[in-house]
């Protein structure tokens, strides 16, 4: 009956494909394009149906209550010295109970994936039922039969009594309902002695954020997420309850494949297959084979040395087939567009603001000044001044304005990590844009994102394009990492081939470069790229342009706890914008300081 978990799945030539269906499973059943989701991938080790049902009920969850709210009891609860495993596993079959009824009901569809998804649980974790003492696996088994079976199935008095309470959380009407539910099991099922020695809801639930905030939850967390502890562990509790599956065999699993393939040299041949892959994802190359192989080999050099530059239009406007990633990144593209109507007087103040600036000091470069010089052509009507005036300038000289032309490249980050932001992110790129338009200065704007060894340069728009052009930044989608000091290196050399004599490139970044190591055969293996070594590849890259006469700023699109990182990449020329209303006004003075009349 129990099938082999550890058979081998390549996971990681579908990872996209696997995140992006559950994001939006997830998005459609709670109707929230807004919610920030982590797919969990390792469970289609278990099952496809675990996967996609964890997605849902994901959605579900977040449709039907406040997750933040239970959350928070949670770690209370948990601070007041409650068993974390227990209090969590109790939670997911009251979760279950809340929910999954429901959205059956709603999408009968999902009953079947729902009862498939519980029977590979079943099946996976249980070969024998549990001893006597395991209650709450008891109940676990309890509840699924029930679900499988289509009613209420008998089971001893005192397990009946038990699993009758979970069955409330079905008529619970908010999160505070489900809550009481939750806590009253637990002090009966758990631990008979909690009220009498820590209190009863009511205490728990006055627990104070600073309490919380003084606690070491260090000792539950991963020591990369030591920063922020308790922010990340409340978001870590939350995300575990809507589960249902054992997470210890579910890591475990995981644990046993990364072993299995942990492969840091990959075949030429897995590496065609990731071209193939990036190619079917994110729409074919702009670049004929013969460009293409120019500008990996020119830029592609030292650290990024064992990396791919792939050069797109992206997925929507050169699509190999109508995939799944096709109709995601069509769905991604109304989101972003749904932000812009949604802040559509803020973006057209801030475009008509940033337009009027830079047309101000476009005119007042290229306008002639006349000044008095003790040369040029003569004033009669200063001749008096000779022999009483140590000031005689006795002439005057046109200074001819600057007719220099302006190029500019817009570069956008387009990783994971700014997925909660990503409608923010293309808004602020498109106003930038629409003001260059307005005032006729030629720029391109692309976004980048690494997957697997290639780096993949989406490009928005070309330096000529007409206006239209502005609505493809619409089309920006984030996944993946970020080699930031590839990109840049990438789109500082198209941006150095211009003839424009002044040049000026805008990165809309969050301060985070990260990207894994996959290297072809016979590679020297890099030092991974993240933290300090990747922050400084970054600024060397940013410096050495400026080096070259180009103009480097920075605009922040992150977490203020990533501001040091993005001070250390940009120095003192970047931005950060904590409110999209004040964009024009930031970007604008730096631009119109770029559009000065040299000294």
């Amino acid at each position: 009956m129990h099938r082999n978990l550890t058979e081998e799945l390549s996971i990681e030539d579908y990872k996209l494909d696997l995140e992006n269906r559950i994001r939006n499973l997830l998005w459609t059943v709670s109707g929230d394009y807004t919610l920030d989701v982590k797919p969990d991938v390792s469970l289609f080790l278990r099952s496809k149906e675990i996967a996609l049902y964890d997605g849902i009920k994901q959605g579900a969850f977040a449709r039907y209550f406040d997750k933040n709210l239970l959350g928070l009891y949670l770690v209370k609860k948990i601070y007041l010295d409650a068993s974390e495993s227990e209090l969590t596993g109790l939670t997911q079959l009251c979760i279950e109970a809340a929910v999954g009824e429901r959205i059956c009901e709603e999408r009968p569809g999902v009953r079947r994936m729902r009862k498939k998804a519980l029977e590979d649980i079943l099946d996976q974790e249980y070969e024998t039922l549990p001893s006597y003492d395991m209650l709450l696996d008891r109940l676990k088994i309890a509840v699924f039969r029930d679900v499988l079976a289509g009613s209420v199935q008998p089971v001893e008095k005192k397990l009946s009594g038990f699993r009758d309470q979970i069955y409330e959380c079905g008529n619970t009407e908010d999160t505070m309902e489900l809550i009481q539910v939750i806590d009253s099991l637990y002090n009966t099922v758990i631990d008979p002695d909690f009220e009498k020695k820590k209190g009863s809801l009511d205490r728990v639930m006055a627990v104070t954020l600073e309490e919380l905030t003084e606690f070491g939850w260090e000792d539950y967390l991963n020591e990369e997420m030591y920063e922020d502890a308790l922010e990340n562990y409340v978001e870590q509790i939350t995300d575990r309850v809507t589960d249902l599956e054992n997470s210890s065999l579910t890591e475990d699993m995981e644990e046993k494949r990364k072993v299995k393939n942990k492969i840091t040299v990959v075949s030429e041949e897995a590496l065609k297959k990731a071209h193939t892959y990036v190619e079917l994802n994110f729409g074919r190359s702009y670049l004929s084979p013969a460009e293409d192989k120019r500008m990996n080999y020119l830029m592609c050099r030292g650290i990024h040395g064992d990396c791919t530059l792939y050069f797109t239009e992206g997925i929507l406007k050169n699509p190999v087939r109508d995939n799944y990633q096709y109709q995601y990144a069509k769905r991604l593209r109304n989101k972003n567009i749904w932000v812009y109507h949604d802040k559509h007087r803020i973006a057209k103040r801030n475009i008509s603001m940033l337009t009027e600036l830079l047309k101000k000091a476009l005119v007042i470069r290229s306008e002639n000044q006349e000044v008095l010089s003790d040369r040029g052509m003569i004033i009669p009507s200063r001749l008096w001044r000779v022999g009483r005036s140590r000031e005689a300038d006795l002439f005057k000289r046109v200074l001819r304005g600057d007719n220099t032309d302006f190029a500019v490249d817009v570069l956008i980050d387009a990783s994971g990590s700014q997925m909660s932001r990503q409608g923010d992110v293309a808004l602020q790129a498109y106003m930038i844009s629409s003001a260059l338009s307005n005032v006729e200065i030629p720029h391109r704007v692309m976004s980048y994102c690494t997957f697997w060894d290639h780096t993949i340069m989406h490009r928005f728009r070309e330096y000529d394009d007409p206006v239209a052009a502005d609505e493809n930044i619409f089309n920006y989608v984030t996944s993946s990492n970020n080699r930031d000091g590839l990109a840049i290196k990438a789109a500082g050399y198209g941006l150095l081939q211009r003839e424009e004599e002044k040049k000026i490139l805008i990165i809309l970044s969050d301060g985070r470069p990260y990207d894994v190591i996959i290297n072809r055969p016979n590679a020297k293996n890099p030092a991974p790229y993240h933290g300090k070594y990747a922050i400084a590849d970054t600024a060397t890259e940013i410096r050495r342009l400026r080096s070259q006469g180009v103009s480097v700023l920075g605009v922040f699109a992150g977490e203020e706890k990533d501001l040091a990182a993005e001070k250390k990449i940009f120095g003192k020329d970047f931005a950060y914008i904590r409110d999209v209303g004040n964009f024009s006004r930031i970007v604008g003075r730096y631009l119109t300081k770029q559009l000065e009349v040299d000294n």
